[in-house]
């Protein structure tokens, strides 16, 4: 049975407007939202995705990507279907532009908690389509976990409304936000939304304390000009501070941006470059090798504290939290 949504309220002629996400979708009887996955059923607001999960597996947190979270821990990932965007360059086009007819497995909250330790899964990552189409399945997976010792780690576009936000604040121990241009131009006809309820997201994680990286995926000849990759390292310098992790990473053709180059490796290393010069400290490289884009060094003494080579670690230098060189405490939770 689908339960109840949250985060909406009645109208008349039994219209409902949902309330999740920016987009106050106004949602006639027997119609979906945006999102395709939450429903108006006889004046009420169901979620068609709650326990339905598109996959579920075990990844290295790295893959999220999140560097400075339980590093070389693993992290039982799983999503359903639906998105609040419409990204032309998603590369989970296949899940996230699905409606709720895809083909999907019953995994309620107990038995994904019930993976996550049948693997050894230090922290579970609600992941692979956008998890605030699924806030109920995530809020009572996530609940549960934090009972068994787990913790949770939304990997989200930010796209979401600040109550249901603020609530997920206090069962979500880790976000990673992918902040994809700085200009409301990028974000109009690439994902079809706009950048303030992301800008507002990132501040709101930050203030309340949950643990906070980025990612900004480069895309040629669309979000790739200097001055935006500086302006968006200057915003997050002024409203995160020095220390929230950032990762650029390189696109690769897909859904509807088949005729867009890959991104160079020069263009991520001068994005480093950039985001460096701009006071923030740890700066990273995806979805291409490099001879130290994953490797997290010290910002104070400037040597390699975990080296890693495809997400994976292959060696550290860290005294529990800290430099092991220096003694300088790094930012993150160790």
């Amino acid at each position: 049975m689908n339960p109840e949504a949250l985060y909406y309220r009645k109208l008349k002629g039994k219209l409902v407007q949902c309330e999740l996400c920016p987009r106050n979708c106004v949602i006639a009887e027997g119609q979906v939202g945006f999102c395709r996955v939450r429903s108006n059923h006889d004046g009420n607001l169901i979620s068609l995705v709650y326990g339905k999960s598109s996959g579920v597996q075990v990844d290295p947190i790295e893959k999220k990507p999140f560097f400075h979270f339980l590093p070389g821990s693993r992290a039982l990932s799983f999503g359903t279907v639906g998105c609040t965007l419409r990204c032309t360059f998603c590369q989970n086009f296949q899940i996230s532009q699905a409606s709720a007819s895809f083909p999907s497995e019953e995994l309620p909250p107990n038995r994904i908690v019930g993976l996550a330790r049948e693997y050894a899964c230090e922290s579970i990552a609600y992941t692979y389509n956008e998890p605030t189409v699924f806030y109920e399945y995530m809020a009572d997976t996530a609940r549960l976990a934090r009972k068994k010792g787990i913790r949770n780690l939304m990997v989200s576009n930010g796209f979401i409304s600040q109550k249901p936000l603020a609530e997920a604040c206090k069962f979500i121990d880790a976000a990673n936000i992918d902040l994809k241009g700085f200009s409301n131009k990028f974000y109009g006809s690439m994902t079809a939304s706009w950048l303030e309820p992301i800008l507002q997201a990132l501040k709101t994680l930050h203030k309340k304390h949950v643990w906070l990286e980025i990612t900004n995926l480069i895309i040629p000849k669309h979000n790739d000009n200097p001055e935006e990759i500086k302006q968006m390292c200057g915003w997050i310098m002024d409203n995160l501070g020095p220390d929230v992790p950032l990762h650029f990473s390189a696109f690769r053709p897909d859904y509807l941006l088949q005729d867009v180059p890959v991104t160079s490796v020069e263009s991520l290393l001068s994005a480093r470059e950039l985001a460096s010069k701009s006071g923030l400290k740890h700066v990273y490289l995806g979805n291409v090798i490099t001879n130290d884009g994953e490797t997290t060094f010290c910002p104070k003494c400037g040597k390699a504290l975990i080296k890693r080579l495809r997400m994976t670690i292959i060696s550290s230098n860290m005294d529990g939290r800290c430099c092991s060189f220096c003694g300088e405490k790094i930012p993150g939770v160790f």
